[in-house]
C-alpha cells in the first residue's frame, strides 16, 4: 500500500504562519485584502470561493467576492481594472470557469503582477519561466510544497507531468525544473502515454479526467501527485488517479480530497499576505 502524502498538516502550518504575519500587518495599520472576481453562477465554483473567504477570515485576511452580474469581457475587464487601481486591494483572483466565449488569457493581463496571487497573468507566467520573482499558480506550487514537506527529493529525479494546462501542467513543470528534476510533459495525444508515464520516479497528474491514471501508468514505487478534483456519479470527490488501482503499485500517493487541495488554499492566503507585505 502506498504512503499517504496528506496535505492537511502542511496546510495547517502554512495557515498558522499566515495568521501571524497577517496580525503583524493589521497591527501596523494594513489589513491584508483579497478580491475574488466571480463571473459564473456555477454552484461548485461558488462553494469553492466561499470556502476561500471562510479560510481567509480565520487567518486575518479580508476576502471579498466581486460578482460580475453581466459577465461580458468588458464588464469583467472593468472590475479587474478597478481592483488593480485600488490601493486597499492587495491580491486579485479571477475565478474560473468563465462564461462561454470569455477566456482567462483575454483578461489576466489586467491583473498587475504584484497582485496576481494565483499566477494567472502573462507577466507572472513569463517571470516563472525565466526564474525572476513571481507568484506561481497556487495549485502548481502546492505540488512542490507537498513533496518538500514529505521529504521527497527532486534533484536529478525523472518527473513526468500528465497535463499541459497553463494553470497546473505547464507551471508545475517549470517548478520541477527549478528543483533540478528532469521533466517530461505529456498530454492526451502523447503516443503510448502509459509507457511514458512509467518512466517517472515522480508523476504529477493534472489532466482533468476522473480516474484517468491507472496502475499501468505507474512504475513500482513511484511518487504520484494527484491534482484532479472531479465529481463522481455519487457526488463524491475523486481525483485524476484511480486510487484503488494505483495504491498497490505506487510508493507514495497524494489523496483526493486532502492532498493538494488544502495546501492550494493555504498558499493563496500566504500569497495575499506576501502581496500586502510588498513582496512575492
Amino acid at each position: 500500500m502506498a504512503e499517504n502524502l496528506s496535505g492537511k498538516a502542511l496546510a495547517t502550518a502554512i495557515r498558522a504562519d499566515v495568521a501571524e504575519r497577517a496580525a503583524k500587518l493589521t497591527a501596523s495599520g494594513v489589513t491584508p485584502a483579497l478580491a475574488i472576481v466571480v463571473a459564473t453562477d456555477d454552484d461548485g465554483t461558488l462553494w469553492y470561493v466561499r470556502s476561500i473567504v471562510k479560510a481567509a477570515e480565520k487567518v486575518g485576511v479580508r476576502a471579498v467576492i466581486h460578482t460580475v452580474e453581466n459577465p461580458t469581457v468588458e464588464a469583467i475587464a472593468a472590475t479587474l481594472t478597478e481592483l488593480a487601481a485600488d490601493d486597499g486591494t492587495h491580491g486579485i483572483i479571477l475565478q474560473t470557469p468563465l462564461p462561454k466565449g470569455v477566456s482567462l488569457t483575454d483578461l489576466a493581463h489586467l491583473i498587475p503582477a504584484a497582485k496576481d496571487i494565483d499566477g494567472a497573468s502573462p507577466v507572472s507566467a513569463g517571470n516563472l519561466v525565466i526564474g525572476t520573482p513571481a507568484f506561481a499558480p497556487a495549485t502548481a506550487e502546492a505540488c512542490l510544497e507537498l513533496l518538500a514537506h514529505h521529504g521527497v527529493p527532486l534533484s536529478g529525479k525523472r518527473a513526468v507531468v500528465i497535463g499541459r494546462s497553463a494553470v497546473v501542467g505547464k507551471p508545475v513543470a517549470q517548478l520541477l525544473l527549478r528543483a533540478d528534476a528532469t521533466v517530461t510533459v505529456t498530454h492526451s495525444r502523447t503516443v503510448d502515454l502509459p509507457a511514458v508515464a512509467r518512466t517517472a520516479e515522480v508523476l504529477v497528474v493534472a489532466i482533468g479526467r476522473a480516474d484517468f491514471v491507472t496502475a499501468e501508468h505507474v512504475a513500482p514505487g513511484a511518487v504520484v501527485i494527484d491534482v484532479g478534483t472531479n465529481t463522481a456519479a455519487d457526488g463524491s470527490l475523486v481525483g485524476d488517479v484511480e486510487a484503488a488501482s494505483v495504491d498497490g503499485v505506487a510508493g507514495v500517493l497524494s489523496p483526493v480530497p486532502g492532498g493538494v487541495g488544502p495546501v492550494t488554499t493555504a498558499l493563496l492566503l500566504r500569497h495575499a499576505v506576501a502581496a500586502a507585505e510588498g513582496g512575492f
